[in-house]
């Protein structure tokens, strides 16, 4: 029997997993190779500019824009605060009637213009760092931008996910993978936790969880009309990962109501109780990336597997089926015809033979379906 490649979601107790950090702009890195790293250290920083803020100098004065120079008390370089005098008429006998403009930004003079009678003042600099995400090791730096880090251990990827990254301590909120998750699950002292629930999660347990500033929720799915009604709009699927929510979810398995995964389940309950990270960020179309959560393990040095090169469908190789009509299904790969086989659009494609999990055989394409890594 043959096999083939096709990408895969990985649900593993035991893997390398390299991210790239990587700095918005460029800066300063401040790890280096073989570094160890926390998921909160800083693996690098920058100073992004401030916002460029226009005063109308000559308009508030009331004079022609080349006579501000006369009225100015600032010049290019100068600090200024917010409320500070910079500019002033002489005014009639020297006291009266005087024009004076303060300044409503706080910053540094960057130009004053008699052509147009504006001062420019750039607000101070904004720092951006860049933490290091999971604990692990700086495998390679980016000179001026950041570092790649790799760690070892358990992974789980989803199906969709919204919100960023995040990282906090698990708990497991239900008993079995079947249990929705609902706001009688969700504890006062959950606050910066990430919790795991079941086959779904109800719009009363996002809006809790969000409420008490929870970490993170992994579910198996979530329904489309609770999403809306948590954010106030409807989310597009393309890429999410930006959007304004207090708590990251994480689904394993697709939208509405879908049980969890046993296997999936039973990993996450292994992990209960270690600090992980997650981000819910999910682009489905080219350069995909999964909403995925980490849990490193510590290993004996040396005692770290090779990084998988690929993914091979074969007899035997666990799947799960992405599209309809069998969206979100999880079985197991029993033949691969190396024939091509016309599907209801009239086009020729690869496919293969599963048997699904509630015992049904079928045959999709190739495409439809990815690898759930388990080692």
């Amino acid at each position: 029997m043959g096999s083939a490649y096709t990408p895969g979601l990985t649900v593993s107790a035991d893997t390398v997993v390299q991210r790239v950090r990587r700095l918005p702009i460029k800066g300063e890195v401040l790890v280096a190779a073989g570094d160890k790293v926390g998921p909160r250290t800083v693996v690098a920083r920058a100073m992004l500019p401030g916002m460029l803020q226009t005063i109308r100098l000559a308009e508030k004065l009331g004079v022609e824009a080349k006579d501000i120079a006369e009225t100015s008390s600032v010049k290019v370089g100068d600090k200024v605060e917010s409320g500070q005098l910079i500019a002033e008429t002489k005014g009639l006998f020297g006291k009266f009637f005087k024009q004076e403009v303060f300044s409503e930004y706080t910053g540094t003079v960057e130009a004053v213009s008699e052509v147009t009678g504006h001062v420019l003042v750039r607000e101070p600099s904004i720092p951006v760092e860049l933490d290091a995400y999971v604990a692990g090791t700086v495998v390679s730096v980016l000179p001026d931008e950041g570092a790649v880090v790799e760690t070892r251990g358990a992974m789980v990827q989803g199906i969709f996910g919204i919100g960023g990254e995040r990282r906090g301590i698990v708990r497991v909120a239900v008993d079995k993978g079947t249990t929705v998750l609902d706001a009688n699950h969700i504890q006062d002292s959950d606050k910066g936790k990430i919790l795991v629930g079941g086959a779904g999660v109800t719009a009363a347990a996002l809006k809790k969880a969000n409420e008490l500033e929870v970490a993170g929720l992994v579910v198996g799915a979530v329904k489309d009309s609770d999403l809306i009604e948590l954010l106030g709009y409807e989310i597009g699927v393309a890429i999410t990962g930006q959007e304004n929510v207090a708590t990251t979810l994480v689904c394993t398995e697709g939208f509405g109501e879908l049980r969890m995964a046993e296997r999936t389940f039973q990993l996450l309950k292994s992990i209960e109780g270690q600090e992980v990270s997650m981000n819910g960020a999910t682009q489905i179309r080219a350069g995909v990336i999964r909403p995925e959560v980490i849990a490193p393990i510590e290993h004996p040095a040396g005692d770290v597997p090779p990084a998988k090169s690929g993914q091979v469908l074969a007899a035997g190789t666990p799947i799960r089926v992405i599209r309809e009509p069998y969206f979100g299904m999880l079985g197991t790969v029993t033949g691969l015809p190396s024939q091509l086989q016309v599907v209801e659009s009239g086009t020729e494609v690869r496919v293969l033979v599963a048997k699904l999990d509630d015992g049904q055989e079928v045959t999709v394409p190739r495409a439809n379906v990815e690898i759930i890594a388990t080692s």
